[in-house]
């Protein structure tokens, strides 16, 4: 009887592993098609059609390697969610057949695969892209594939004993007994202080980009909404853009004719092309029904503002309890118990809350990663994205959506404990550094928001108002607020 029983055990955690594994690797294939999407509509097709073979399978071995990131990327960022979702959904079906599959087990697992493939693309995969695309082979070799694989893995080794190295005098400086003891045990020390300070940097990263990209997010949703605008005349605006578009086509036309303006063609055209995008942008706006122009644009800047204030809230909310309470600090779980509790003080309504707000604080942290003038560069763009681009880009991306579930977990957004090897990170025991971090984003997110905000008014005030119209040596900035609301009363009356 014991045997038999022995092996239904067996035959059941066989039965949940083989489970497991299909789901991730059918949620894997559903991301990583997603990615190969993505990257198809921004990469340059002439990197992978030209006439060398040799680069064109390079090429196309570095874009495989980058979609497998990106989708790691996705993945990440789907991590917090899923899980969150998941334990609301236990908590609701907690006794059906059909939800049986979703425990656990397969959340941990989820989270371990993500950490392993995070670091795996970071540390070897996409140095080896780079590596790959720009190595030739070895002098005095045959050339072809292997020989840039062999050349790129003997850089790649002699990087990592740079990099290894470099991280090892800096743990000796630190502590001296650490660092030998380092040597001989580098597999429970050595990475996971290199992991723990990967995950620092991409932590500080997102401190940095997410308050700006929070402020950005109002002139980005601006610009694909259709703006009510107040004593605006959009007829005539579109008939001078019109104007000024015909005027500069007949110019073009005559210097693709003349050699005497030859030199003032491409300022030209890059001026055609700007007027161009304006006069549709107005026709667009005319052709914009009432509700379109007057409803959805307050709305949507009513509901950035909102979960922006409820981000800075949330994180206000947190640094009290970081005070008060020890189990506010962020921290491990072993096993993480679906299904028991909500994670969320308001239920189901607010876990749902928290998954929209990390996936917008995940949105904003890329919005101000692009617009910063650091990464402008690395914007993609449709059809016309180099390869190296590609590899930053995925880069750039893995590095802020894998430190996503502690960045989301050190500001108090979600109570949901961080898995795996996820919470094993140095530094996350530090009191100083979890509350000086929840101290600087809550205060960034708020200067950024009120600057925006004032600088948003007085710019819709000075537009209404015809004062943008004034001559260049008239100071816009120096109108008081008084000004321009008497001027605007004037104009009513």
């Amino acid at each position: 009887m014991m045997e038999v029983d022995d092996v239904s055990v067996r035959e059941q955690l066989f039965h949940n592993r083989v489970r497991e594994t299909f789901i991730c690797v059918l949620l894997f294939t559903c991301l990583y098609i997603l990615s190969y999407l993505i990257l198809t509509h921004f990469k340059k097709n002439a990197d992978y059609v030209t006439d060398d073979v040799e680069d064109a399978t390079a090429n196309k071995i570095a874009l495989w390697l980058c979609t497998f990131t990106l989708s790691v990327s996705v993945c990440a960022v789907l991590l917090l969610p899923i899980s969150i979702l998941s334990n609301e959904v236990l908590l609701i079906f907690p006794h059906s057949y059909y939800m049986q599959w979703l425990n656990g087990s397969l959340i941990h697992g989820l989270w371990n695969l993500v950490f392993l493939f995070s670091n795996l693309s970071l540390v070897f995969l996409m140095p080896f892209a780079y590596f790959f695309t720009e190595s030739e082979g070895f002098v005095g070799c045959k050339k072809g594939v292997m020989a840039r694989v062999y050349e790129t893995a003997v850089v790649l080794l002699l990087l990592t004993l740079l990099v290894l190295g470099m991280v090892w005098v800096f743990v000796a400086l630190l502590n001296n007994h650490s660092a030998r003891e380092s040597l001989y045990d580098m597999w429970e020390y050595y990475l996971p202080y290199l992991y723990s300070a990967i995950s620092l940097c991409g932590v500080l990263l997102l401190l940095l980009c997410t308050p700006f990209g929070l402020s950005r997010m109002f002139s980005v949703t601006g610009s694909l909404l259709v703006k009510p605008r107040l004593l605006e005349n959009v007829e005539v605006e579109m008939n001078c853009a019109a104007f000024e578009e015909a005027s500069l086509s007949r110019t073009l036309n005559r210097g693709s004719t003349a050699c005497w303006v030859s030199v003032n063609v491409e300022p030209l055209r890059t001026q055609y092309l700007g007027v161009q995008a304006k006069r549709i942008a107005l026709e667009m706006r005319r052709r914009a029904s009432p509700w379109q122009r007057n409803l959805f644009y307050p709305l949507a800047m009513l509901l950035l503002l909102a979960l922006t204030v409820a981000c800075v809230l949330m994180v206000c909310f947190n640094v009290l309890e970081l005070l008060f309470d020890e189990t506010a600090m962020p921290s491990g779980m072993g096993d993480p118990r679906l299904g028991t509790a909500s994670f969320s003080m308001f239920g189901s309504l607010g876990a749902a809350v928290q998954v929209v707000l990390i996936l917008y604080l995940m949105v904003s942290s890329v919005v101000g990663f692009y617009s910063s003038p650091l990464f402008t560069s690395l914007l993609p763009r449709s059809q016309d994205t180099n390869l190296t681009q590609i590899i930053g880009n995925c880069v750039s991306l893995l590095v802020l959506s894998s430190a996503l579930p502690v960045f989301s977990r050190t500001l108090g957004i979600t109570r949901f404990d961080l898995l795996g090897d996820f919470g094993r990170y140095n530094w996350l025991g530090n009191f100083h550094i979890v509350f000086l971090y929840n101290i600087l984003f809550a205060g960034l997110t708020s200067a950024c928001l009120i600057n925006t905000l004032t600088w948003a008014v007085q710019g819709e005030l000075i537009r209404a108002f015809g004062l943008h119209k004034l001559p260049l040596t008239v100071s816009r900035t120096t109108i008081p607020l008084k000004l321009l609301l008497a001027n605007g009363l004037s104009k009513i009356q």
